[in-house]
């Protein structure tokens, strides 16, 4: 299991794994996400995978079944575990998701991306201006006050910024809008990833900006403003991905 915000912590480098289960799985998914493993290829043997990753044959199996609850692989008898096609991978699937940040960038899966979170997230915040509490409000303005201390520092303004969103997600009342924290994840990371040379074209900045707008008319209980400013953050996150398309 992934945890919240583990993606924008790993910008530097190579998420961790915390232990041989997870080892084998982050291998694996990763693989197959990047397409170092296609679709429909079949997997090495459990014995070239048990000597590849160094793991026992109960590790790798239980690893191999949490890849086909993702919708990754499909064990089939006499013939291995192949790799399934992508419309039966599991894309609300935090870790399937941040597989994706290391992925060649495509310009469907990110409008896809978009779709979702334009839809989700606007619908969240009008519903979060409706629901908020006294304390909903502080705690987006805990981290709004953090974003403006990590100007220069990526990693911790797109947490600050994660934390805002699950914050709105919170107050909405909603919880299946609580529980698509990762394609938000994404898409912040992604953004991130295309300024890393610096912020070159103000997006920290303008990010800080339009935060400030979102949490002030959640304050207010704007609803439309309140949609309307997280519009403007989603668009915004969404040009500085675009740009990735072009650079690759």
């Amino acid at each position: 299991m992934i945890e919240t915000g583990s993606l924008i912590r790993s910008l530097s480098g190579r998420p961790a794994a915390r232990n041989f289960h997870n080892f084998v799985i982050n291998e694996i998914g990763l693989s197959i996400v990047t397409g170092a493993f296609p679709v429909g290829s079949t997997l090495s043997s459990d014995q070239v995978m048990m000597e590849t990753y160094g793991v026992s044959r109960t590790v790798l199996r239980e690893a191999l079944k949490t890849l086909e609850a993702k919708g990754l692989v499909e064990a089939r008898p006499k013939v291995g575990t192949r790799v399934s096609p992508i419309s039966r991978w599991n894309f609300f699937d935090p870790q399937v998701l941040s597989w994706h940040y290391y992925a060649k960038p495509n310009a469907r899966f990110y409008e896809s991306l978009f779709d979702v979170r334009r839809s989700l997230g606007t619908r969240s915040a009008s519903l979060a201006a409706q629901r908020r509490t006294a304390d909903n409000v502080r705690v987006m303005k805990y981290w709004l006050h953090q974003i403006e201390l990590n100007q220069t520092n990526p990693e911790g303004h797109g947490l600050a910024c994660l934390e805002i969103h699950r914050a709105i997600a919170e107050a909405s009342g909603n919880s299946l809008l609580r529980s698509v924290t990762g394609v938000v994840e994404l898409t912040i990371a992604l953004a991130i990833k295309a300024n890393s040379s610096g912020d070159t074209n103000g997006y920290f900045t303008h990010g800080l900006l339009s935060h400030h707008a979102l949490i002030a008319a959640v304050e207010k209980s704007d609803p439309e403003a309140a949609q309307d400013a997280a519009s403007v953050i989603i668009n915004l996150d969404n040009e500085q991905v675009v740009r990735l398309l072009t650079a690759a």
